[in-house]
């Protein structure tokens, strides 16, 4: 095994920027490509929607309540999968994670009714857990804070290329109406859930549990990088205690509320926009298709160009709370105004939809290790992903009693000056050591 390592890699010792290409090469494909697939699978009922309700009586309460279960399994077995991750590694348990949730996802072909439709959605919720805070986690073995933002843009591209591609493809796929006897949404939940159970190979074969592992690193790289991260890990760490108790400090519980108020954003658009594109015009579901991919594609030039600004505190937030206020000012714009502009305001908040997550996720990372970082990033992202419940189920309340989705679209851009507002306050770990230096300079030349 040593020799096949020392033929694989360089005998000369390669530079940080090189081996953050390099890992950046050999990772992020295959991450992106299990987050473009758990996208696909978790999000598809939107294109199914319309046909749902005249096939099973599915209203569009019921759809939105379904919409949201999926967040509430998902929300409550993220912290134990994350845990389990930290101890049996990464390959192991992404692997397990696709193949279980591809099952499922594909299982919803056989959806009979309200009942069938919400069970198949917590199940979803329980398969999937894991997977992103488990990356997050993943990365922190990786990157350092300079690059962590920028490896987390690139990571949250695969919800940019699901959202793209997944209205065309299902659009595609529902016109199979009638092959067989099956309806087209029935085909396209076979169709787009089996993927990822083929995917998880790729995964198991590929992907390296640490950079120990990874046999394009050498020995002495891999060590580099390894105690790069346990450095940097020390340094942002809290002063101990258990996990649960480092993850209910003020700070970790602010960066969970502004990401909760993200996650009813993002997920309200996913499931109610292709509805609401619908209503504009009439429209042909490949139609519908394409201009929903529109504001995604905004959100991947975005999640590409921004996130690497992120490379310090400062900077940072004040992305953080820019995002926010541009997120808020384009659901008021698509709330306001017609069809064109209205499409036009979505893209403008979509530009800062992975920009804003890619940067909520340093401050946890800042001020947490070992089980606690990686049960803290669980519960972060379990606290944030009940948005996800939230949003899309008051939605679907507020426009079956309105009849106007765009009412909810006002209450939501409320919600993100709040978050921004709140924003303001969050901190990074390292900060404190900064500050502490800042003062100590201070003091040397006040005593000069």
């Amino acid at each position: 095994m040593t020799i096949t390592k020392t033929l694989e890699t360089p005998s000369l010792p390669r530079d940080a920027a090189t081996l953050n290409k390099l890992m950046f090469t050999k990772l992020m494909p295959l991450l992106i490509a299990a987050y473009v697939l758990s996208f696909l699978d978790r999000t598809n009922i939107a294109l199914a929607k319309h046909q749902l309700d005249i096939d099973l009586g599915i209203s569009a309460a019921a759809y939105g309540l379904g919409a949201g279960l999926f967040f509430l399994t998902y929300a409550l077995s993220e912290v134990p999968s994350n845990l389990i991750m930290h101890k049996v590694g990464a390959r192991f348990w992404i692997a397990r994670i696709m193949v279980t949730w591809g099952l499922i996802s594909a299982a919803m072909a056989f959806v009979q009714g309200e009942t069938s439709f919400y069970v198949l959605r917590l199940l979803l919720g329980i398969a999937e857990a894991g997977l992103f805070p488990g990356v997050m986690l993943y990365l922190t073995y990786w990157f350092g804070r300079e690059q962590r933002a920028r490896s987390t843009g690139y990571f949250l591209l695969g919800v940019c290329f699901a959202n793209i591609l997944g209205g065309p493809l299902g659009a595609a796929l529902m016109q199979l109406d009638g092959v067989w006897g099956w309806r087209g949404w029935q085909w396209m939940f076979l169709l787009e859930g089996l993927p990822a159970v083929f995917f998880a190979m790729v995964v198991w074969k590929k992907l390296p549990d640490r950079p120990g592992k990874a046999p394009w690193l050498s020995a002495a790289e891999a060590t580099q990088i390894e105690r790069q991260m346990a450095k940097e890990a020390e340094e942002g760490a809290g002063q101990g205690g258990s996990a649960l108790k480092q993850c209910l400090t003020p700070q970790i519980l602010l960066a969970i509320f502004v990401y909760f108020c993200h996650q009813i954003t993002v997920y309200t658009v996913i499931f109610f926009l292709p509805g609401i594109i619908g209503k504009y015009a009439s429209l042909s579901t490949l139609q519908i298709g394409l201009l929903t991919s529109l504001p995604w594609l905004a959100a991947a030039i975005g999640a590409i160009v921004l996130p690497r600004f992120a490379n310090t505190p400062q900077r940072s937030r004040r992305i953080l709370v820019t995002g926010l206020l541009t997120m808020a000012a384009g659901l008021a714009i698509a709330s306001l105004a017609g069809p064109v502009v209205s499409l036009l305001g979505f893209c403008i908040s979509a530009v800062m939809f992975f920009v804003v997550q890619s940067i909520i996720f340093l401050y946890p990372a800042s001020r947490l290790k070992g089980a606690a970082l990686a049960g803290g990033l669980g519960f972060v992202n379990s606290c944030g992903l009940l948005g996800g419940f939230v949003g899309p189920s008051v939605m679907g309340l507020i426009e079956q009693s309105t009849g106007n989705a765009m009412n909810g679209m006002k209450v939501i851009a409320v919600v993100l000056v709040i978050a921004a507002l709140a924003a303001l306050r969050l901190r990074q770990g390292q900060e404190r050591h900064e500050s502490k230096d800042q003062a100590v300079r201070g003091a040397r030349r006040e005593s000069i």
